[in-house]
């Protein structure tokens, strides 16, 4: 009886062994080099999978990345298995590692006081003819992550959804909040709506453990800090 050499591809393997879905239960750091090649090419061939041709690759330039990184798509072609857009996708990858090793890291912007945070929040409200609701994250060493627009209303006013603002939080991974909007009118009287969303967002940060710091009301000529006028 002939023998048949059976080729098994990814979409054979045990799911916790395919890399795409490898990277989304365990993160990308419990890829190897091999396995993340591998998601970049796609596929292998009809003798091998994509991780064994990735390993295949590797192997030629003695498992550096550098090396790697200056292979042509010519002598990457010479692969069984890798054309022109795979070896495209591998030398396009690896050139946005070396840019990144090359860029400069983003500076956080450190919240010190309730003028700090009017500073960085100035330039996105001052000028606007309705009301917007901004989310400002922070780390432990109270310098700013993230900052994420909530809603956008009206004039007088703009909904705001707590849920909405602790999942942004969470997968933001915030150690702490502040909360910003902007009275387009100039008044920085605080409504009686104000102060009830401050009062239900900061229980609520109470519950979830991720300190409200501070509700800031935004004008162009100045700013109303909760906290500096006592109200927590």
């Amino acid at each position: 009886m002939k023998d048949y050499k059976q080729s098994f591809g990814i979409k054979s393997w045990a799911e916790e062994d395919r890399p795409r879905e490898k990277l989304l239960d365990k993160g990308r750091h419990m890829l190897t080099e091999a396995e993340l090649i591998a998601i970049l090419i796609g596929s292998g061939s009809r003798d091998e999978t994509a991780v064994e041709l990735s390993k295949r690759v590797l192997a030629s330039v003695g498992n550096n990345l550098n090396e790697l990184g200056k292979l042509s798509v010519q002598e990457l072609n010479e692969f069984k298995g890798i054309g022109d857009a795979k070896a495209i996708s591998i030398i396009a990858a690896l050139e946005l590692g070396r840019r990144r090793k090359e860029a400069e890291p983003v500076k956080h912007e450190k919240i010190i006081s309730s003028k700090n945070v009017y500073e960085i929040m100035k330039p996105l409200m001052m000028d606007l003819p309705h009301e917007e609701f901004w989310l400002l994250m922070l780390n432990r060493a109270n310098s700013v992550i993230k900052k994420e627009l909530i809603s956008r209303g009206g004039v007088s006013g703009t909904v705001v959804d707590t849920k909405i603002i602790f999942k942004t939080a969470v997968l933001s991974y915030a150690n702490s909040i502040i909360i910003c909007h902007n009275h387009p009118s100039g008044n920085l009287k605080p409504s009686e709506a104000d102060f009830k969303i401050t009062k239900n967002l900061k229980e609520a940060a109470r519950i979830m453990e991720i300190p409200l710091l501070d509700h800031l009301i935004i004008t162009e000529n100045g700013f109303y800090s909760f906290v500096d006028e006592g109200v927590f």
